[in-house]
């Protein structure tokens, strides 16, 4: 489980202050408009940036004050962020790699993750021969092989068209239940996080203004903000 609890950052003119939790197996879709502080949040989380005050909390280990490489904590970017020079396998073992897992164990498991992003045969492809698709559904098996204790994922579709953001949508969820880690997904799409999130948190101006199952948020939303956001007449 996820823990987030009185999270604090300040930019200027803009502070997030940030509370909420997700359980095992769950996704949280952490949704609103550009610059309320999603991306904030999830480099909080990650590690990537450090909070003024508060704590992140999995399993009941706090790990506020870990660095990144030690929080055992997957990301997905919305650049993606593959490595151009490493094939398809290269990619999704790098981060085994990096932890000293052994050739043939990493060769395991690129081979496992492939097959549950419904790439088998893919890892000695290169990364520049691949479609849209197929880059984000490499993202997304590398985020998964290292049994990460938490998933991150920062918009990880916004690039695509339309017909493929779909289609995408439908395969992570298919690809989501094969960890039970909890994951927080971050969004400006509506759709998407009504889709993707077992329960929703929309943001406004660095902070949660309201979480709640997708079908309560949608159909009951309990502040005029998230009213106006979800179009409920």
């Amino acid at each position: 489980m996820l823990e987030v609890k009185s999270l604090k950052k300040t930019y200027g003119d803009f502070s997030l202050s940030l509370d909420l939790s997700v359980g095992e197996g769950e996704t949280l879709a952490l949704v609103g408009p550009s610059g309320c502080g999603k991306t904030t949040a999830l480099n909080l989380i990650a590690g990537l940036a450090e909070p003024e005050a508060g704590n992140i909390v999995i399993n009941g280990e706090d790990i506020t004050s870990l660095p990144a490489w030690k929080r055992n904590i997957s990301v997905v970017f919305q650049d993606l962020a593959l490595f151009p020079h490493l094939d398809v396998g290269g990619n999704i073992a790098y981060g085994l790699f990096i932890k000293g897992v052994p050739k043939k164990e990493r060769r395991l498991a690129v081979e496992q993750t492939l097959e549950i992003v419904r790439l088998q045969g893919y890892a000695a492809r290169r990364i520049d021969t691949l479609s849209g698709g197929e880059r984000q559904r490499v993202a997304i098996a590398r985020a998964l092989a290292s049994s990460p204790r938490l998933l991150l994922l920062d918009e990880p579709f916004s690039s695509l068209d339309a017909p493929l953001r779909k289609n995408l949508r439908q395969d992570f969820l298919e690809i989501r239940s094969h960890s039970k880690a909890p994951c927080v997904f971050i969004t400006h799409d509506r759709e998407e996080a009504l889709m993707l999130g077992d329960k929703v948190s929309l943001m406004k101006d660095g902070r949660i203004v309201e979480t709640a199952a997708k079908g309560e948020i949608l159909s009951a939303p309990k502040t005029e903000f998230a009213r106006e956001f979800f179009g409920k007449d």
